[in-house]
């Protein structure tokens, strides 16, 4: 697939955010799944619950664990678009934030191929990009944001993984500033100063490749 017209130019390489990626039919069969997940299957955490895919990621290898169908007809959309080159997806991370949850500035480190792809269901976010920290680098400062529309898929790569942290900041309503690269991509017209409206339950959908697999059962004694 050429990339070309949905990448995004403002910001350091690699950004493309592609609107509408999915339907809105297909976003609530989505929420819909999600909503019937059972209670032991999720992590929670302090400011927000989690569902891994595919397996757990650690540094000795993931066990390898089968991915529901309902899911994995989004992680093969994903895999056509040849993102993760010679690589397929085998790993999705469901996160679900509520209004005033967030996360904290991170990089998702070597347990992945360095490619993020994240489709967003039910609300919007803006996510927050800082530089690693470095000799002459404001430490925590906001250097560029991205708007995730419901429905859209963003992927990351390059230097955008490896040089910069991202995180959600933990507040109710998001304000439109000039900081935010992704306005000309977004499938409606924002002007900047703009209030979104307020924010409400999201699920991230984020697809990665785990290149260090391994298909052995835990033996639990």
């Amino acid at each position: 697939m050429d990339f070309t017209d949905f990448e995004v130019r403002k910001c350091p390489s690699t950004v493309m955010y592609i609107p509408n990626f999915i339907t809105s039919d297909q976003e609530q069969s989505i929420l819909s799944h999600i909503e019937r997940t059972p209670k032991p299957r999720w992590t929670q955490l302090l400011n927000r619950r989690l569902v891994n895919y595919g397996g757990v990621p650690h540094p000795n290898g993931m066990i390898a664990e089968e991915i529901p169908e309902w899911l994995q007809s989004y992680v093969d959309k994903v895999n056509n678009l040849g993102i993760f080159e010679s690589q397929n997806a085998n790993h999705v991370l469901v996160n679900e934030y509520l209004p005033g949850q967030g996360i904290l500035p991170h990089t998702d480190g070597p347990l992945f191929y360095p490619i993020i792809s994240t489709i967003s269901c039910g609300a919007h976010t803006v996510l927050e990009f800082t530089k690693r920290e470095t000799t002459g680098e404001a430490a925590g400062e906001v250097l560029f944001k991205l708007l995730l529309e419901p429905r859209s898929l963003l992927i990351l790569k390059d230097t955008l993984y490896s040089d910069y942290m991202h995180a959600i900041s933990e507040i109710n309503e998001d304000t439109l500033c000039d900081r935010i690269c992704n306005y000309n991509l977004c499938e409606n017209t924002y002007k900047i100063g703009d209030h979104l409206v307020r924010r409400a339950p999201r699920i991230s959908l984020t697809i990665r490749n785990v290149p260090k697999t391994s298909k052995m059962k835990l033996k639990f004694c």
